[in-house]
């Protein structure tokens, strides 16, 4: 399995060198940040076409399958606040 590289820059850094992040998105994909939090995600359009080449959309790529069974205990915490 090809190890891909990814670049994360916030969206000041992105507008104001919008080549580099060009350069990073030929190497791969390239996170956006807004206030710290990932927006958006730039690629490369040969990645891009190489997503959905077997047809499938990117949607249907993430989504888990309906029939898929997982077994998850929550764990149980308890919390105390603090008197001021």
């Amino acid at each position: 399995m090809e190890v891909v590289s990814m670049t994360t820059m916030s969206a000041r850094e992105f507008n104001q060198d919008v080549s580099a992040a060009k350069r990073e998105a030929g190497h791969g994909p390239v996170v956006i940040t807004d206030r710290g939090e990932p927006a958006f995600v730039l690629l490369s359009i040969e990645e891009y076409r190489r997503l959905g080449e077997d047809g499938a959309d990117l949607v249907d790529r993430l989504s888990m399958d309906d029939d898929i069974d997982i077994e998850f205990e929550p764990v149980g915490m308890e919390f105390e606040v603090p008197e001021l």
